[in-house]
């Protein structure tokens, strides 16, 4: 019960204290953006101009969209669906202006013991966004804690809202982050300031995760979910061979040693060379004209 108690004070601390909220851009409230889809925890739809932006919305406002099982099960069908869509080149995912997601539900796993998450191998299905060979954008807005920032850095790409928090809380509970909060943001923003964020459970702003290598961007929060999209209808545009190869080269690469990744991202160039798309990209720019990428 003492984590439970923990987290409400938490959530009740965040509503307190950002009891203002940002209005979300129109893109959010038009209807011709309505889920078709059956979800309960999630928004799915597709945007841009040409409708090749998957686009995902965490959508459990009064729980600030804790990672609950049923969450974290439609999201992952959502990334399958959007992966099997030919039109789709690129993904977004966020969550509300208050909370891109404050952490992972807390009275799912308050009651479970050892036994149970050593067997059924506990937030093992949480890897479905790194598991996808499309690229990935996270657009922040709001609280982005504990599993909720675990799951941002699970995507490619982190656009965050000026007004943006980022935290491992973990230590606070009794426990330690267990989808990557310890690895992936060790990675990006470097030992010693994982090391403090996860021992102290200090949060950083967007300002500082930018600072610090996390986030790439940080923009008004009004403006996010569009500056987001905007830059997914650009990656959806390229061919999705090539940014597909791309994001397999850069992900390859932060695992191996500097020698590996130059020999598997020269590989890959070479294997560029058997696409339509890589002729066509250095004929029309040879002929100077826009290229028309086919995706073969």
């Amino acid at each position: 019960m003492a984590c439970f108690r923990t987290s409400a004070r938490i959530c009740r601390q965040f509503l307190f204290n950002n009891s203002s909220s940002t209005k979300f851009s129109a893109v959010f409230s038009s209807p011709r953006w309505m889920s078709s889809g059956n979800y309960e925890y999630i928004i799915v739809e597709k945007k841009g101009e040409k409708n090749n932006v998957g686009f995902i919305q965490l959508n459990r406002p009064k729980a600030l969209n804790a990672l609950c099982k049923g969450l974290m099960s439609e999201l992952d069908q959502a990334v399958q669906k959007f992966e099997k869509d030919d039109d789709v080149g690129c993904i977004v995912l966020t969550g509300s202006d208050r909370a891109f997601a404050a952490g992972a539900d807390i009275k799912e796993m308050q009651t479970k013991e050892f036994s149970d998450v050593w067997r059924g191998n506990f937030l093992s299905e949480w890897d479905a966004l790194s598991r996808c060979s499309k690229p990935v954008i996270a657009a922040v807005n709001g609280f982005a804690l504990g599993g909720g920032c675990e799951v941002a850095m699970m995507c490619d790409i982190i656009y965050a809202g000026d007004k943006a928090q980022f935290g491992q809380p973990e230590i606070t509970l009794g426990t330690i982050p267990g989808a990557g909060g310890t690895q992936r943001l060790c990675k990006a923003v470097g030992k010693s300031k994982a090391m403090e964020m996860v021992l102290t459970a200090n949060r950083i702003s967007a300002e500082e995760a930018e600072k610090a290598g996390l986030v790439s961007k940080v923009v008004p929060a009004a403006e996010l979910v569009n500056e987001a999209i905007k830059t997914a209808e650009k990656i959806s545009s390229f061919s999705k061979i090539a940014t597909g190869m791309c994001k397999e080269a850069v992900n390859a690469g932060y695992e191996m040693s500097l020698k590996e990744g130059l020999h598997f991202e020269k590989r890959l160039f070479h294997a560029s060379f058997a696409s339509n798309d890589r002729r066509e990209g250095m004929t029309a720019f040879s002929e100077k004209r826009p290229p028309k990428f086919t995706d073969s």
